[in-house]
């Protein structure tokens, strides 16, 4: 009698399209583990990115505001789901593998640094090497998550994660769906923040944003969804024409008039005081690292070790550790 994730990998192959993943023929994971009999490799994938500590620290680090006040805005982790939700309802209506769409989508942020991508241009400045969120989310996924052990991902999710900013070559569909999806979710939940911050009001978004998209965040994000999924087929993934020069100019639009709006982006200025500050104490006190991150530091050298701590860092406990080391403590006199 076959085993569920058997009746799984053979359904499979009835509502997966020609040119979609199938989960029977992944091409494994850097090391070999016996197959799970109830999920398919892509489900468990999933069931470990969720279950990491990297996943749960999402909630506590910046999608596009420092410290914002208020309940509502976006964090990483937010932003994570929203991006899921997208590359799935968009995996099915083309009959892709929604599995593998979802495991890339939970994972893509994993490496992301404390203060959203004002972190990110700290870090690349300082580390030797540079600093790139996608690297870092596929360096978690293979070699900082469960105490060095990593969490063993199928090929193709990896390749999912460390591509899902500019794609490569020979990406699966479910990956490029993911790079849509991904970019989709964060000008439209980006805008949605700062239209509710004060900062934009709806009729600041380029009229031919507004006449094509929609001028509600679930109207445009609906019909950018919807213009994707009717104009894919035959192996691509696309826009028509009308739409993917809206979503150009949105793209525009919010680098232009948000990422670099001075009032949205008016605190990131301390950032770079902050990551440099703790980076630099770290480096020259590796023996306050983490043991974990000790041992990467012997193998792989200070700077390595320094900067996969300091980008595992939620905005909160950056900021914790630069106040325990540079800020005095209060003391009293007894």
């Amino acid at each position: 009698m076959s085993c569920p994730r058997e009746l799984r990998e053979n359904a499979e192959r009835a509502f997966i399209c020609g040119y979609g993943v199938l989960s029977a023929e992944s091409k494994g994971r850097p090391v070999y583990e016996p197959e799970c009999e109830i999920r398919t490799c892509f489900q468990r994938d999933i069931d470990r990115i969720t279950h990491s500590k990297s996943f749960r620290r999402l909630k506590h680090k910046t999608q596009v505001f420092l410290q914002p006040e208020g309940d509502h805005y976006r964090t990483r982790l937010t932003h994570t789901l929203e991006v899921s939700r997208l590359a799935r309802t968009a995996a099915r209506a083309l009959g892709l593998n929604e599995d593998l769409a979802e495991a890339m989508s939970l994972g893509h942020d994993l490496g992301h640094t404390p203060f959203g991508h004002a972190g990110e241009r700290a870090l690349n400045k300082i580390h030797p090497d540079g600093f790139k969120h996608y690297k870092q989310s596929l360096r978690v996924v293979d070699v900082l998550e469960r105490d060095g052990r990593g969490l063993n991902l199928c090929y193709e999710t990896r390749m999912g994660i460390l591509n899902h900013t500019h794609g490569a070559p020979d990406d699966t569909l479910e990956a490029t769906i993911v790079r849509f999806a991904d970019r989709i979710a964060y000008i439209n939940h980006d805008l949605d923040d700062t239209i509710r911050a004060g900062l934009l009001c709806p009729e600041d978004v380029p009229a031919l944003v507004r006449e094509r998209c929609g001028d509600r965040n679930s109207v445009r994000i609906n019909s950018l969804i919807q213009d994707l999924i009717y104009n894919s087929g035959d192996g691509e993934i696309r826009m028509s024409p009308e739409m993917q020069e809206a979503f150009d100019c949105f793209h525009s639009f919010m680098y232009s008039d948000v990422y670099v709006n001075p009032r949205a982006k008016g605190e990131e200025s301390k950032v770079d005081g902050i990551i440099n500050g703790i980076y630099g104490y770290y480096v020259k006190h590796v023996e306050l690292l983490p043991p974990e991150l000790q041992l990467i530091a012997d193998r792989e050298g200070v700077d390595r070790a320094v900067c996969d701590y300091v980008s595992g860092m939620t905005d909160s406990f950056a900021m914790e550790k630069y106040s325990d080391i540079f800020i005095p403590a209060a003391w009293t006199v007894k």
